[in-house]
């Protein structure tokens, strides 16, 4: 019951009955790692889905996530008590020259809501601030948000201080202006048209990179 809880207040944007459904299934014995991938993970990828659809908007997924957020600020000690490791880490930002946010934040909240640890790194950041952040905190997804057509071009300098740099780490852009064929001649590694494909997005990348290694490793 407090699984179904959690997931019917998360699909309503319901802070209080997700952090009461989270409270319950740990008082009843419920692990750590069953509430966030059946409860929160599982309900915030359903919000996802539905709002790639068309049939919830930016509000209604802002509240779910939200919702999310509060529900992994009661469950985060008990995954690192249980030894929970995250997906991997993303760092976020909105490229430098650009002030805007809020697609940025809802990427963040998303990703989170898909297992990631994220590092924000802010507005108006830089291709150099990019990588620093990503090397200190050995992040695999480093994700870059535009939403003027002046400064989405500075997309490109990311990729290159990320190709240059030496790490093992994948670049995805998005936002309002840009589109696959951008992505593609930037030499981006994956574009997303909204949140909720970011979050799928950085999963796929995540994924692939771990069938290359095991490929890599494996015998002749």
């Amino acid at each position: 019951m407090s699984i179904g809880q959690i997931r019917e207040g998360l699909a309503r944007g319901k802070a209080a009955e997700v952090t009461q459904g989270v409270a319950l299934a740990l008082e009843q014995g419920v692990g750590a790692s069953v509430i966030l991938n059946d409860g929160l993970c599982q309900a915030m990828g359903a919000v996802g889905e539905r709002f790639r659809k068309g049939e919830v908007f930016v509000p209604q997924v802002l509240l779910a996530a939200r919702a999310m957020q509060r529900g992994l600020e009661l469950l985060k000690p008990h995954l690192v008590a249980a030894g929970v490791e995250p997906v991997g880490t993303a760092v976020i930002g909105t490229i430098r020259g650009d002030l805007h946010d809020i697609g940025k934040n809802l990427v963040g909240m998303m990703l989170e809501g898909a297992g990631f640890r994220v590092v924000d790194a802010g507005i108006g950041v830089t291709a150099a601030a990019f990588v620093e952040l990503a090397r200190a905190h050995g992040a695999r997804i480093i994700g870059v948000s535009a939403l003027l057509t002046t400064t989405m071009v500075h997309m490109r300098e990311v990729v290159e201080a990320a190709r240059s740099s030496g790490l093992d780490v994948r670049v995805m852009v998005g936002g309002a202006p840009l589109t696959q064929a951008f992505c593609d001649e930037i030499g981006a590694d994956g574009y997303s048209p909204d949140a909720a494909s970011a979050a799928q997005l950085a999963l796929r990348l995540i994924r692939q990179d771990r069938e290359d290694s095991a490929q890599a490793q494996a015998p002749m």
